[in-house]
């Protein structure tokens, strides 16, 4: 079953000149892109493509590369650009084949530009890697996307390096999951008893939560932050819970921060 495009669009309070510097730059482009660890353009003769190298660390001292080529500054209207965009890799790790998508730049009255992209490949590895791109590889990319075009605009528009993003982002993480471990190890030791089964089973469930990518996350942390603080008053010696609950501000604080996903559009509209 062939897969729709990826698809991820936003807009930028940025004129079109600016955007285009910071997308079509190698330089600037890695540093806002999880797709990419570096991009190396090769030497390029007039009216070629600009054809390029690049490679994508997957941790544990290991990474993809791959090649490809670009066209770049097609103008279908005056306030527009668009940007075409073919890649391929014959890496051992890699699960594309190869691909097509474009960037397009669309320039509004309200000093906003539109920054959208689409892009399709073919995966490697036959039948076991179309059932892995479908369930696991394919949304983490078009997440990836998502989340590195709302790092670029929070590097344009608020000045915040994307790699501040990327350690703020790393921090909030590592709070979630010391909430997560705190609830599912209150949900064990409370289900263990006959009569807390319902409450272990919430508690577990609590900690399933913060794992979770969820748009309305605040609401969560307002609920622990209120529990953590009432418990902090109601018993005496609770220094882990005062804790807890400052660490929940925190996150609170924090998390208005960080690029996410959900402040992009990931569906195209039907005209």
């Amino acid at each position: 079953m062939k897969q729709k495009p990826i698809y991820v669009e936003i807009n930028i309070a940025s004129d079109i000149e600016t955007l285009w510097e910071y997308t079509q730059n190698p330089h600037l482009h890695k540093e806002w892109d999880l797709r990419f660890s570096d991009i190396t353009y090769l030497h390029r003769l007039p009216d070629e493509p600009q054809r390029f190298l690049y490679e994508t660390r997957i941790g544990f001292g290991l990474k993809v590369s791959g090649t490809g080529e670009s066209i770049g500054d097609i103008r279908p209207r005056s306030s527009e650009r668009v940007s075409s965009l073919a890649f391929a890799s014959d890496h051992p790790l890699s699960l594309i084949k190869e691909g097509r998508g474009y960037w397009k730049y669309i320039e509004r009255d309200n000093g906003q530009t539109a920054f959208l992209t689409q892009y399709q490949y073919e995966t490697a590895r036959g039948l076991p890697g179309s059932w892995i791109d479908r369930f696991l590889f394919r949304p983490l990319l078009s997440w990836a996307t998502a989340w590195s075009f709302d790092a670029l605009r929070l590097w344009i528009e608020q000045n915040r390096h994307p790699k501040i993003s990327f350690r703020f982002g790393f921090v909030y993480v590592f709070m979630c999951l010391v909430f997560s471990l705190y609830w599912f190890f209150q949900g064990f030791h409370d289900g263990c008893a006959d009569a807390e089964i319902v409450r272990g089973a919430l508690e577990t469930g609590l900690g399933v939560l913060w794992l979770l990518p969820m748009r309305r996350k605040w609401l969560i942390h307002t609920g622990q932050s209120v529990f953590f603080c009432v418990t902090a008053l109601l018993y005496s010696g609770g220094g882990f819970v005062i804790s807890l609950g400052v660490l929940t501000i925190a996150a609170m604080i924090l998390k208005p921060k960080l690029p996410s996903a959900w402040h992009t559009k990931r569906k195209r509209e039907v005209k």
